[in-house]
């Protein structure tokens, strides 16, 4: 038997949340004395281990004790979830810091207002095969592979870009309403139509789809200095090569906002 000293050392876990664990019914001692010392197996070490494990992949202590008792069948889908989660927040994170850098960048007087030259220009009608989810940010790139898929398995050959409308009043990260299209030949079966727009503030991002958050930015800018317009129709990204055979440096999109005179 250990006392929670040495089971403390052992483990390099404190006897304070040693205690605290056993209040929580998570790692109770194996016996208590009529003194109030604990003592531990030395067994208990791989439960400690487990727990502090659960708490490091980021599950809340309030659910390590039903991890601890979960089927291994169970506790699987519980990690699965939990990666997918994790994924969701290192995308966040990264969000939050290319802003972060972009803001001292900007403070710092090193990005240029030129960066990004916005232009009013018209929009086409286009014929498009799309298929439009409801889906966290992170599953954009499953959405295109799907779209792929479908234009393959139905023999459809894409004529124009690839490209991403935001839909709805707001947007979301977990619960983006946007549609992945593929422009199609005029008379494709099944196709839909994306109409025309007289006019789109516009701007194209060169490089790797991380920075497109800056072109947005530049977009906004322009919006809040121009406020005789107001948007009228779905934010487009606009793939204008294929990020499959081009080096991420020589990526190129395009980000339009219909817009209308108010």
């Amino acid at each position: 038997m250990l006392t929670i000293g040495e089971f403390s050392r052992l483990c390099r876990v404190s006897p304070r949340m040693l205690r605290y664990y056993d209040a929580l019914g998570l790692l109770c001692p194996e016996q208590v004395g009529e003194n109030g010392y604990r003592y531990y197996q030395q067994a208990q070490l791989e439960t400690l281990l487990r727990i502090r494990r659960f708490q490091d992949y980021g599950f809340p202590l309030a659910q390590v004790g039903e991890l601890l008792d979960s089927s291994e069948e169970l506790l699987l889908q519980r990690l699965h979830r939990r990666r997918l989660d994790a994924h969701y927040e290192i995308y966040r994170l990264q969000e939050r810091l290319r802003e972060l850098e972009a803001d001292i960048l900007r403070m710092e007087g090193t990005i240029m207002t030129e960066e990004y030259q916005v232009i009013l220009m018209p929009d086409q009608e286009q014929t498009v095969l799309g298929i439009r989810r409801t889906i966290p940010v992170d599953c954009f790139h499953e959405l295109f592979q799907e779209l792929r898929q479908e234009l393959a398995r139905r023999g459809i050959r894409q004529t124009g870009p690839i490209q991403m409308l935001y839909h709805g009043q707001e947007f979301s990260y977990e619960n983006a309403d946007v549609e992945a299209q593929a422009v199609v030949a005029p008379g494709t079966p099944g196709a839909g139509v994306k109409p025309a727009y007289a006019a789109c503030a516009t701007v194209i991002h060169k490089g790797s789809y991380d920075g497109i958050p800056r072109a947005y930015e530049a977009l906004a800018s322009w919006m809040a200095g121009h406020p005789e317009y107001r948007i009228c129709g779905p934010a487009i990204d606009r793939y204008l090569n294929d990020p499959d055979t081009t080096p991420p440096e020589e990526l190129a999109t395009g980000i339009l906002f219909p817009v209308e005179r108010v």
